[in-house]
């Protein structure tokens, strides 16, 4: 079974928000909501005892993790929250009763009430584009050519991502080991992005 996800190579990452600009024109986020955010981590002594300039952080794009087990998926009362054959978490808004329910699962905090809808909106790895063989927004205009699209099912070694430039991570990413690939904590919800971070202590969680 497919799983669309991204890869994320956090040391290329750096914290222009094209993403964040980009997901909010062409989804059409309110005011004051984000689909994605990117979070500074750090900055971090780089040794024990260190002191600036000795210190280190990295950005950390944050967005629905598209989970294999969705803790939303399973408190929503209508069914509104499912998963979809491709593997993304989705919000059917005519069955959504804006109850929240899915807001207070989400181990991430990424769900958000539209208040003028009275539905719950989050990240959709922008599916009515992947439908259409087009990039997700915060894929195709990130700067720093950081996140990769693609089904981990197919390729679980993340070498089949396509980037911003129609390029894979083996061809636009640094050489990286298992033990730089990272994902967020882990509570029984499987999330799916797997973000890719060298030399620098990973907080994000697992």
């Amino acid at each position: 079974m497919a799983h669309n996800t991204l890869v994320i190579d956090l040391n290329r990452c750096v914290g222009c928000m094209s993403c964040n600009a980009a997901c909010k024109t062409v989804n059409n986020v309110p005011i004051g909501s984000f689909w994605n955010k990117v979070l500074r981590v750090g900055p971090t002594p780089m040794y024990e005892g260190a002191k600036f300039p000795d210190v280190e952080w990295y950005y950390l794009p944050l967005q629905c993790q598209h989970c294999e087990n969705p803790e939303c998926v399973k408190v929503c009362p209508t069914g509104a929250s499912h998963v979809l054959e491709d593997g993304t978490v989705q919000v059917d808004k005519s069955k959504c009763i804006g109850c929240q329910f899915c807001i207070m699962a989400c181990p991430y905090g990424v769900r958000y009430l539209n208040e003028d809808e009275g539905v719950v909106e989050k990240c959709t790895m922008c599916e009515q584009q992947v439908a259409q063989g087009v990039l997700p927004q915060c894929v195709s205009q990130c700067v720093g050519i950081a996140k990769f699209f693609g089904d981990a099912e197919a390729d679980p070694t993340f070498m089949s991502f396509r980037g911003g430039y129609n390029t894979t991570v083996a061809d636009s990413c640094r050489e990286f080991a298992e033990s730089d690939i990272h994902y967020l904590k882990d509570v029984g919800n499987g999330p799916s992005i797997a973000y890719i971070l060298r030399n620098k202590k990973w907080q994000g969680g697992k």
